[in-house]
């Protein structure tokens, strides 16, 4: 009679264990990968809220436009109203993190410091809820995305995958669902209330601004006005 081997238990909870730290090292390891992919001017990412409408199918709308086809209007105001110094840094304001950090180590409500990379690479590879993790994870993601994607590949890929509104993706499917005209014919007041709807395109809708959004616009619309060395990385 042949024996028949029986594995032991701690041999069957070592191999499980390694096969967990594979799947997490590779879940780690892809956005990385995805970045320099994305990189080809051709491809058209999608975010992670993008695969998770599909994939609950309620279906989402968003078409790529590239960035020369997007009013320098709705560019210079999301520039202005999201992050000012995008053409300065690698990927991460570190005065503004810096700031966040002190605040937090002093127990008081900590401000926004995402810039435009931090917020691109987490509307791709990771989720909306505020966590400590998802920053940690976001950062070294950024900096990563700034240092092999140009300036304009940045602000193309952010403004093709943020939300606007649910199930609106993307400048193009924004301007169009809000204010009926294409991307390349934003005013410079409907780029001002797009751009200020971002925050939380939800309950800030830009078709329907409140008084509060209309003054915000309105403070937009004038940073926008005088954004001109602030955008050279962009528009020479």
């Amino acid at each position: 009679m042949e024996e028949e081997t029986v594995p032991r238990p701690g041999r069957s909870v070592s191999l499980w264990v390694r096969r967990v730290a594979l799947a997490l090292a590779a879940i780690f390891i892809l956005p990385y990968a995805l970045v320099l992919l994305y990189a080809l001017p051709f491809l058209h990412p999608i975010s992670t809220l993008m695969l998770a409408d599909a994939a609950l199918l309620r279906g989402y709308d968003r078409r790529w436009v590239s960035l020369d086809e997007i009013a320098p209007v709705l560019v210079q105001s999301v520039m202005m109203s999201e992050d000012g110094q995008f053409c300065a840094h690698g990927g991460v304001d570190w005065v503004q993190m810096r700031g966040v950090v002190e605040d937090a180590l002093e127990g008081e409500a900590t401000r926004g410091a995402s810039t435009i990379p931090m917020q691109t690479v987490k509307n791709l590879f990771l989720w909306n809820s505020r966590s400590f993790v998802r920053k940690a994870m976001e950062v070294p993601l950024a900096l990563w995305a700034d240092f092999f994607w140009s300036k304009e590949r940045i602000m193309e890929i952010y403004l093709n995958v943020a939300e606007w509104g649910p199930g609106i993706y993307g400048i193009e499917a924004a301007a169009r669902h809000h204010f009926k005209v294409p991307a390349a014919k934003l005013s410079r007041r409907q780029a001002a209330l797009l751009a200020v709807s971002l925050p939380n395109p939800i309950t800030r809708v830009a078709s329907k601004p409140g008084r509060g959004m209309q003054r915000l616009a309105t403070v937009v619309e004038r940073r926008a006005n005088g954004s001109g060395e602030y955008i050279r990385c962009l528009y020479d």
